[in-house]
């Protein structure tokens, strides 16, 4: 990504990621982290629905199809709508490293528009772990996945402990999502997002 900032930039003593002996195994669709995610989650009727699959080392693939309700301009998917695919697809990336963390800084470059009804298919990978900071980039393209990009993205996530959802999320959706009988969606529910 063109202009990407010194926050961006991984430091000298960063080490290459590392893919957990857990992840999922390339190719295997990860699934919605929690429901009622607006990016991820089926609960959502306006939500994105992103779809992103496990790939080779610390990568992901995924899709969303840009529908009505994600316009900005008529016809044009609405850029913080693809902002938002972009790091939904980043922050799956940290099921891979089994790693709770949160989007510190996303930076984007919109590169050309898309249409509603294009199917945008996104690649994303962790670049560089330092300490609890995670690099990572992501690239969206229309047309199918060599299709020409569209939207482009650098983040920085961060490692945060479940307290940090507890503390600062609604009560009765944290209280639901701790009660799921199911010991993975209940982790995987404070996976991302800050």
């Amino acid at each position: 990504m063109s202009g990407t900032s010194a926050a961006l930039q991984p430091p000298a003593d960063a080490v290459e990621p590392v893919r957990h002996p857990d992840a999922p195994a390339p190719g295997e669709l990860l699934g919605a982290h929690y429901g009622q995610c607006f990016g991820c989650g089926g609960e959502q009727p306006h939500g994105l629905h992103l779809e992103a699959r496990a790939g080779e080392g610390v990568s992901i693939t995924a899709e969303f199809t840009v529908k009505s309700a994600h316009q900005g301009a008529p016809g044009l998917a609405h850029g913080g709508v693809l902002a938002t695919a972009l790091d939904e697809a980043l922050g799956s990336l940290n099921w891979l490293l089994r790693t709770i963390a949160v989007t510190g800084r996303l930076e984007t470059d919109f590169v050309r528009p898309v249409p509603v009804g294009t199917v945008l298919h996104l690649e994303a990978e962790v670049t560089a772990v330092a300490g609890r900071k995670i690099y990572c980039t992501a690239t969206g393209r229309i047309g199918g996945p060599e299709g020409p990009v569209a939207v482009r993205a650098d983040a920085l996530f961060i490692e945060v402990r479940v307290d940090h959802f507890i503390d600062h999320g609604r009560e009765e959706e944290i209280q639901a999502a701790m009660s799921d009988p199911d010991q993975v969606r209940r982790a995987r529910a404070f996976e991302v997002n800050p």
